[in-house]
């Protein structure tokens, strides 16, 4: 059964590989475009390239969170495949847009329909997910080849290149991916659940290993989806009866609201510094994409098996924090570099969090806390760009009242600092279904 589910897999896998390539190969090279277009010359201080991107982050957050039921009710009804036709036709679109022409005309029509693909793009990859961990894999190397491709690639040939692969990426999954029915792919998982005896809980650590990887895949796709929503009063019912989901949810906020501040400031910060350009940021981000995708695969089930989930969140952030505190003072262009050691703890804070949240309720609730935790990771979303975007611009700028250019990045750092003493507070108990275990060994040897 397991082979022939990944044999079901492999046109997905090469709709994941095509649009992940695109997206991934587009992103070393996007500071300096923004920069170019939208400041005089190449000024790298230029604060409206910042607050580009902060309204960016702001505006697919609250459209991705106002879209959110729509979309849920369309993929109902008119299933998955032909939902996700949408955001890979619009993904087209931005890098056809700068291949053609960069200037600042063009620079704005390409962000107002980047804008909209991302807004699409987060909405179809919301719904619930059961993967495998090869999904992850996947993506993985296509952000390895995208990124060394970026490093080799003028600038014209990446955005040709992206527009190329969204499309060959399309087209195939139009015509070899079929559309699952939903109430099949739910009675094929009970059936193998009560054949097997499988506990659910082992769905949920392939999920947790692959959700920080593909969490900005536009071909975020389920294989077991849950097109139920919960009502809001169920959610709030379930955050009542569990104070370790609403620890959970706590540390999330800060957790997301850190990364939120390092996606606003940390490249900026880097070519306003130290003068970074497309090549340094792909070699940058080459390094992080391989150490974190090793980390990701290798090293968290170990450690996690080693010392439990809540220890290994509170030394990511911990580690995060550091990294972050680094990142702030650094004195040359190889401290980043040289940071990048921490990765492999800093990219288990996530992961963890899913992991210990979805402990706290049975299998039948999975659903509800996974809204619960993509809700306060929105909400994050949003309200983090009001904070860093200005405070970066500002300390870029030659209008600091002090100098100290890794501020926001400092600031990062005392975010991440809150979600790690909260995260001292989490209690270590056993998921529902062990404790259910548990009284019913107690019961028999009464």
């Amino acid at each position: 059964m397991e082979e022939y589910r990944l044999g079901e897999l492999r046109h997905l896998l090469t709709t994941v590989f095509l649009s992940g390539f695109s997206e991934f190969l587009v992103k070393p090279v996007m500071t300096d475009v923004t920069v170019a277009a939208v400041c005089s010359g190449l000024n790298e201080t230029c604060s409206l390239a910042v607050y580009l991107t902060g309204v960016e982050q702001v505006t697919v957050g609250l459209g991705t969170m106002v879209m959110m039921p729509v979309i849920g009710n369309l993929s109902d009804r008119y299933g998955i495949k032909t939902l996700l036709t949408l955001p890979m036709c619009l993904s087209i679109l931005p890098p056809a847009i700068l291949a053609y022409r960069r200037d600042t005309n063009f620079f704005y029509a390409f962000y107002i329909t980047k804008i909209l693909f991302d807004m699409a793009k987060n909405v179809c990859g919301r719904k619930r997910i059961s993967m495998f961990g090869v999904l992850a894999g996947v993506r993985s190397i296509s952000g390895v080849c995208a990124t060394f491709s970026a490093r080799l690639l003028p600038i014209t040939s990446i955005f040709q290149v992206a527009a190329i692969s969204f499309f060959f990426g399309l087209v195939y999954m139009r015509v070899f991916l079929k559309e699952r029915l939903h109430d099949d792919d739910e009675d094929d998982c009970d059936e193998d659940d009560n054949t097997s005896g499988r506990n659910h809980h082992d769905g949920g650590d392939l999920t947790m290993l692959a959700e920080p990887i593909l969490r900005d895949a536009p071909t975020k796709i389920h294989i077991v989806l849950n097109t139920k929503y919960s009502s809001l009063k169920d959610m709030v019912s379930l955050i009542k009866n569990s104070t370790i989901l609403v620890q959970t949810l706590v540390v999330t906020f800060f957790a997301t609201f850190a990364q939120s501040g390092m996606q606003s400031a940390f490249l900026y910060f880097l070519k306003a510094r130290f003068g970074f350009n497309k090549n340094d940021f792909a070699e940058l981000i080459l390094l992080v994409t391989i150490i974190g995708s090793i980390s990701q695969l290798f090293i968290l089930p170990k450690l996690v098996s080693a010392i439990g989930e809540r220890r290994v969140l509170s030394t990511g952030l911990l580690m995060d924090s550091v990294n972050a505190a680094c990142l702030s003072v650094s004195w040359s262009a190889w401290v980043p570099y040289a940071t990048t050691v921490l990765v492999p703890v800093t990219m288990f804070v996530m992961p963890s969090v899913c992991g210990i949240a979805s402990r706290q309720v049975g299998p039948g609730e999975q659903g509800k806390v996974q809204g619960c935790i993509s809700g306060v990771k929105s909400f994050s979303g949003v309200v983090a760009p009001f904070i860093y975007s200005p405070l970066t611009a500002l300390f870029l700028s030659e209008k600091a009242p002090f100098y100290f250019p890794g501020f926001s990045l400092l600031c990062v750092t005392f975010s991440l600092m809150i979600g790690f003493f909260l995260s001292l507070l989490i209690r270590d108990v056993p998921s529902p279904s062990m404790n259910k275990a548990i009284n019913n060994i107690s019961r028999e040897e009464a």
